[in-house]
C-alpha cells in the first residue's frame, strides 16, 4: 500500500478533478503489475496496473490488488473499474480509503463483495495518508466547494509587509520556488483586487515544468480589475475568473467577458455568506483546490468566515519591526474561540522555515 500511495502522486498536477489514486498487484509477495490515474481521462490506476501485468506477462487471476481508493463502479471519462477487476479474476482487493462521492460512496466494494472478490479497508497510517492524499477531491464531493490553502510569507515578528506596503521579498528564493509548484498542482490561485491593483501578477507557474497552469480568481467585488493588467492581458492563454456582487458596473462585467474573463457573481446577508456563495460557485466550475495567494485583507475574511482548511506559512529570518498583520479584521474576542489546528509540521526552505497547519479534515 506504501507502494501505491507512493505511484499515485505521479498524477498531482494531471488528473483534477479526479483524485490521485495508485495500484499495485502482488501475488506470492511480488509485484506483478502497479499503475497510477496518470491524466484525466486516461487509464485509472487499477487498469492501468493490470495492463502493466499484461506487459510483464503475468496473469493477474488469483492474485491481491492493493489499491488507494474504492475501485469506481460508474462510468464516467473511464468504464467502471470494478468490471475491470472482476474480469481480470482478482481475487482479493485492499483499499486504503473510501470514495464520498455520491456516485461512489460504497458501491465499488459491494459489487465486488458480490461478484465473489474478498474486499479488505485498510486501516493505520496507510489509510491516513491516503485520506490526507486527496483532501481536495474529499471536500468538493462532500461540500461542492474547493479546498483552500492559505500561503503567506512573514517576518519573524509576524508582518507581512512594512509599514509603507513593501513585501518583495521576505521570503527566500527556494520558498518562491516551492510556491509555484504549488500553483501547478493547485486549480486555481485567489487574490484580493487589493493585490491585483498593487502588483499587477500573472499569477502563473514558472519554471516547474507544470502540466498545465492555474486558473486565477480574483476577488473583485465591483469589477476594478484593469483591461490592462496581466491576468487579463492573459485571460485567452490562462483562465481567469473574477468574482464580483450585484454592486459591480455592468459595462465593466462586459468588458471583462470580452476580454476573455469569466465572471462569478455572488451575493449575501454578510461577508461569510457571500464568501461561501462564492466557494460553491466555484465549486461548479470544478475547481476543486484554491492556493489563496492575496494579502491580508482576503486572508483575513476567509479567517472570519471560517473557510481555511489549511495554512502555510513561511517564516523568513527578518524582523520588520511593525508593518501589515497576517489577517485583517477584528479577530476573536478570546483565545478560546481561537481557530485551532488538528495538526501541524515544520521543515527548512533555503533560508526559511515552512509552518503547515492542518485546520480541517474531510
Amino acid at each position: 500500500m506504501q507502494r501505491a500511495l507512493e505511484l499515485a502522486e505521479g498524477g498531482r498536477g494531471r488528473v483534477s478533478p479526479n483524485p490521485l489514486v495508485g495500484a499495485v498487484i502482488v501475488r506470492d509477495g511480488a509485484v506483478i503489475g502497479e499503475g497510477f490515474h496518470a491524466e484525466l481521462g486516461g487509464l485509472h490506476a487499477e487498469r492501468a496496473a493490470l495492463a502493466d501485468c499484461a506487459t510483464r506477462g503475468e496473469d493477474p487471476s488469483g492474485a491481491t490488488m492493493y489499491v488507494t481508493l474504492e475501485p469506481c463502479a460508474h462510468q464516467g471519462r473511464q468504464p467502471p473499474c470494478t468490471d475491470a477487476i472482476t474480469e481480470a479474476g482478482i481475487a482479493r482487493v485492499v483499499i486504503a480509503s473510501d470514495d464520498p462521492s455520491e456516485k461512489a460512496a460504497g458501491r465499488g466494494p459491494g459489487i465486488l463483495r458480490d461478484a465473489g472478490v474478498e474486499v479488505e479497508f485498510a486501516a493505520g497510517a496507510e489509510a491516513a495518508a491516503a485520506r490526507l492524499l486527496n483532501q481536495p477531491f474529499r471536500k468538493h464531493a462532500r461540500t461542492g466547494q474547493p479546498l483552500v490553502t492559505l500561503k503567506m510569507a512573514m517576518s519573524l515578528d509576524g508582518r507581512v509587509a512594512t509599514a509603507g506596503g513593501d513585501s518583495k521579498w521576505i521570503s527566500g528564493e527556494r520558498s518562491r520556488e516551492l510556491v509555484h509548484r504549488w500553483r501547478a498542482d493547485s486549480d486555481a490561485v485567489a487574490v484580493g483586487i487589493g493585490t491585483a491593483l498593487a502588483d499587477d501578477p500573472r499569477l502563473n507557474a514558472r519554471e516547474v515544468g507544470a502540466p498545465r497552469q492555474p486558473a486565477r480568481v480574483v476577488f473583485d467585488s465591483r469589477a476594478r480589475l484593469p483591461l490592462d493588467s496581466q491576468l487579463v492581458r492573459s485571460a485567452g492563454e490562462q483562465r481567469l475568473i473574477a468574482v464580483v456582487s450585484p454592486e459591480a458596473d455592468p459595462a465593466r462585467l462586459q468588458a471583462l467577458r470580452a476580454a476573455g474573463a469569466e465572471t462569478v457573481l455572488t451575493a449575501g446577508a454578510d461577508p461569510g455568506e457571500r464568501l461561501r456563495a462564492a466557494l460553491t460557485a466555484l465549486g461548479q466550475l470544478e475547481i476543486t483546490s484554491l492556493l489563496l495567494e492575496g494579502g491580508p485583507v482576503l486572508a483575513g475574511s476567509f479567517a472570519a468566515a471560517g473557510e481555511l482548511d489549511e495554512a502555510r506559512l513561511f517564516i523568513a529570518p527578518l524582523l520588520l519591526g511593525g508593518g501589515a498583520p497576517p489577517l485583517a479584521g477584528e479577530g476573536v474576542a478570546t483565545v478560546a474561540e481561537a481557530a485551532r489546528a488538528l495538526a501541524t509540521e515544520s521543515e527548512q526552505v533555503g533560508e526559511d522555515v515552512l509552518l503547515r497547519a492542518r485546520l480541517r479534515e474531510w
